[in-house]
């Protein structure tokens, strides 16, 4: 009796299962779910990659605010970033501008000259950063919709079946409903991924975007001042030698730069 019941269920599942309920779909089912799986594919390949991408960013803006300014000059803290770094891309953007502007026929001042060359670099790096992430928007928009396709398509099979049975019995039933509720499933699991996926690539984008804006203006203040401003460095700076002591703490001798306001630059006393 046990197999018997055994079999009677395995029949069951052939009947009713997910493969059955593709079969019976038909074509444009396999097709609604191929788009489904490449979009879900692409969403995990975009993400990944991103994340790979925003990390080494991440890594190199935290050694270029470990040692870089330690150094003497842009050239010399430029030529110990990795090659294809985008703290590098703007230091060279900037000395390049810095060149190029002894050559302009037309006066233009310097600092809007350098301020335009920089933010065109950041523009730049930023475009690099969020390429892919209209696709993610576009899959979590559209997929649910692309599900719903199948949906309808196995709800009008349905019917149809209804319609030639001549009564709503659950096996003519339960092949087309099953598979539209396959393909909403389908495109919901695929949507909420490529959201999730945008909405954090997106908030790790802005973060870099205003960590490189910071560096840029540092950058532009130490072009603008011919190296007389830059940024504090993020090691312990050794005492001032001439310094004054004011109110317990010692006052910078005159001549040399402190630390700014929010953006790290320093100011000439």
């Amino acid at each position: 009796m046990s197999i018997i019941i055994l079999a009677a269920e395995g029949s069951a599942a052939d009947n009713f299962g997910f493969m059955n309920a593709m079969k019976q779909g038909g074509p444009v089912t396999w097709t609604t779910a191929a788009i489904l799986t490449i979009f879900l594919f692409f969403t995990l390949y975009i993400l990944f990659t991103k994340i790979f991408e925003q990390q080494k960013i991440i890594n190199q803006g935290r050694r270029v605010r470990a040692t870089f300014w330690n150094s003497n000059s842009l050239k010399e803290g430029a030529a110990k970033l990795e090659k294809n770094s985008a703290y590098k891309q703007i230091v060279d953007d900037g000395l390049a501008a810095q060149e190029q502007h002894g050559r302009l026929t037309d006066p233009v001042e310097a600092h809007d000259w350098l301020h335009g060359s920089l933010s065109r670099s950041e523009a730049i790096i930023n475009s690099q950063l969020g390429g892919g992430l209209a696709f993610l928007a576009t899959v979590g928009a559209t997929a649910p919709f692309v599900g719903l396709f199948g949906t309808v398509l196995g709800i009008y099979r349905a019917l149809i079946g209804i319609g030639q049975a001549g009564q709503a019995s659950i096996d003519k039933v339960a092949g087309p409903v099953g598979e539209s509720l396959i393909m909403t499933a389908f495109g919901l699991v695929v949507a909420v991924p490529a959201v999730l996926a945008f909405n954090y690539l997106q908030r790790r984008n802005k973060a870099i975007a205003e960590h490189l804006s910071a560096f840029s203006t540092d950058v532009l203040g130490y072009l603008a001042s011919d190296g007389a401003v830059r940024p504090a460095a993020t090691r312990a700076a050794a005492p001032v030698k001439g310094a004054a002591v004011v109110g317990g703490t010692k006052a910078a001798a005159p001549g040399t730069t402190t630390a700014g306001q929010a953006g790290g630059v320093q100011t000439r006393v």
